[in-house]
């Protein structure tokens, strides 16, 4: 294992009022930021360009871009609700403003919602991402009934679980980032 920590994008996929997407990803932002293998960049949508898939009326704040900071990742993960069978539209918005900064990187998820857990927003994401040419990984988290999975300080009801699978999807993505960082520095994808 590398002795400099991946960079890990983690983007909040929804931009509705009133989204349950942000306690979904600080919970999962704790688990990944008590290792000593990665660095955690927070992306929430709700606070990107609207051009670029986030809220109306989003002002950027003053940092790097939503390319810039996908480009500067070694992996992300992405937490999306499921919406009418599949993933917000913003969210998809601002997977296509970026290209190529998304090649050769791996991809985890976090979904949340109804019976499915958000499942049926990851298959269709898996897609999208083969065709921007990342790697998206098995290993996902889901929350069936995210709202009553999660008490009202944020914290999962049944942590034991969770916190398990959210560790075993780290492990893989760390893998992935690895190797796919180390194969981006000596050799840079496409050529």
């Amino acid at each position: 294992m590398s002795e400099s920590p991946y960079q890990l994008a983690v983007i909040v996929g929804s931009v509705r009022d009133g989204r349950f997407g942000p306690v979904v990803a600080n919970w999962f932002c704790r688990q990944a930021r008590q290792r000593a293998d990665l660095v955690v960049d927070l992306i929430d949508l709700a606070h990107v360009p609207a051009a670029l898939g986030g809220a109306p009326g989003a002002v950027a704040p003053d940092e790097a871009s939503f390319a810039e900071r996908i480009a500067a990742a070694d992996a992300v993960v992405v937490v999306t609700p499921e919406y009418n069978h599949s993933y917000p539209g913003p969210l998809k918005a601002a997977i296509d403003s970026v290209g190529a900064p998304w090649h050769a990187k791996p991809v985890g998820f976090v979904s949340y919602g109804g019976i499915s857990g958000g499942l049926r927003a990851v298959e269709p994401l898996r897609v999208v991402f083969a065709e921007l040419h990342a790697v998206t990984i098995r290993e996902t988290v889901s929350f069936a009934g995210a709202h009553a999975c999660f008490d009202a300080a944020g914290e999962p009801v049944d942590a034991g679980q969770v916190d398990r699978a959210a560790s075993a999807m780290l492990d893989q993505l760390g893998w992935w980032a690895e190797a796919l960082r180390t194969a981006r520095a000596a050799r840079p994808y496409g050529s």
